[in-house]
């Protein structure tokens, strides 16, 4: 790179870490001031278990700042992934105008370089800056998915909670229910299961005291099946497995909406491997969530091309102006690609259908770069 691209490139680099920076504390500021009683509260239920009976100020200080620390830390990891895109087109404005008002545009045309030659090293940023939120989409996130569907209350503990799970389907029609679901050991406790014919009758029921998924079945324990009909029930017969799509993960996704957010797209392309997920519904929905990601972060870049000739003009012009009138644009180009990743598109296969907003950004992107004028 030229001594001029490491320039652009330093102050957009800049002016991202910057705009993250305020962004991050103004959201945790927000959330701690409206919320600092219960975390206090943390505090003295956290030096009560240690033997202390009344900490002292620092002492609930210190617990409350850790606490804020460890409830917070892998949500600003997820929250990187979505606002990146927004934050790269507000430091690539900055960058432009902090340009545009030092005169330095139109010395570097009156230098004989033209406008498109600016926008190199800020692709290239903004690039390195994607490839960092595909890294940690895919290898960091899914690791702290646990700690990133916690409330407040469950602030130092990095365990999910145990649960029931209401009557749910899988892929092949059974009804699944049980007492209790252990997140973190991927085990059902009192799992209760109903076959279906094809009347959507009952034809079979299965009764275990508990239930570990492995290799996409449950391995059973004190397990026994009984055939039903509608007149007669069979006798029970010992029975040490089932093979089901319907696994830990979409035990999680059910429970907690968020956490599909946190699948890598291995993990997402291992569910839709397995032959016994045959919902059409549920393969277009981790179809989306595979692919959908890929959609957003293009999407993003292609923003940003789409927002360079707001700042990046051949003279000095009110950068406030520019904004309102890039600010419309931006955030509905955001927003398709994000509705365009998550939403279903009817008639469409969900392989095209996320893609759609890319494909007409990238017209959008080329017309307006084409338009650049220098």
């Amino acid at each position: 790179m030229s001594l001029l691209d490491r320039y652009i490139a330093r102050q957009f680099l800049t002016n991202v870490v910057l705009l993250f920076v305020i962004l991050f504390s103004f959201i945790v500021v927000i959330d701690v001031s409206l919320n600092i009683d219960q975390f206090v509260d943390m505090a003295k239920r956290l030096g009560a278990q240690a033997g202390e009976e009344d900490p002292g100020t620092i002492r609930k200080s210190v617990l409350s700042i850790l606490l804020i620390a460890d409830l917070w830390w892998p949500k600003l990891l997820q929250l990187y992934n979505f606002l990146l895109g927004m934050v790269m087109v507000g430091a690539m404005g900055f960058t432009y105008s902090q340009m545009s008002k030092n005169r330095e545009l139109i010395a570097l045309m009156a230098a004989g370089i033209g406008l498109h030659k600016i926008i190199k090293p800020v692709l290239l940023v903004a690039i390195g800056l994607t490839l960092l939120q595909a890294v940690n989409q895919e290898f960091i996130i899914p690791k702290i998915a646990p700690l990133l569907v916690r409330d407040h209350e469950d602030a130092g503990d990095h365990r999910l909670s145990v649960d029931s799970v209401p009557l749910t389907e899988d892929g092949q029609g059974r009804l699944f229910r049980a007492a209790a679901f252990d997140a973190n050991t991927n085990t059902l406790e009192g799992l209760y299961i109903l076959e279906r014919d094809e009347n959507g009758h009952t034809a079979r029921s299965i009764f275990a005291q508990s239930a570990t998924y492995s290799d996409g079945g449950w391995d059973l324990e004190n397990a026994s099946a009984q055939t039903r009909t509608q007149t007669t029930v069979g006798q029970p017969v010992p029975i040490a497995r089932i093979e089901s799509s319907l696994d830990p993960n979409e035990l999680r996704i059910n429970r907690y909406e968020s956490y599909s957010q946190a699948l890598s797209f291995a993990q997402a392309r291992e569910m839709l491997s397995r032959e016994t997920l045959k919902d059409p519904d549920k393969r277009a929905r981790y179809e989306r969530i595979a692919l959908g990601r890929f959609s957003m972060m293009i999407s993003g870049i292609l923003t940003l091309i789409i927002a360079t000739p707001f700042y990046a003009t051949r003279e000095p012009k009110n950068m406030v102006i520019q904004s309102i009138r890039c600010a419309p644009i931006a955030i509905i180009t955001l927003i398709a690609g994000v509705i365009g990743a998550t939403a279903a598109i009817p008639g469409l296969p969900t392989t095209i259908g996320v893609f759609i907003p890319v494909m007409i950004l990238s017209v959008v992107a080329v017309a307006q770069f084409s338009a650049l004028k220098t």
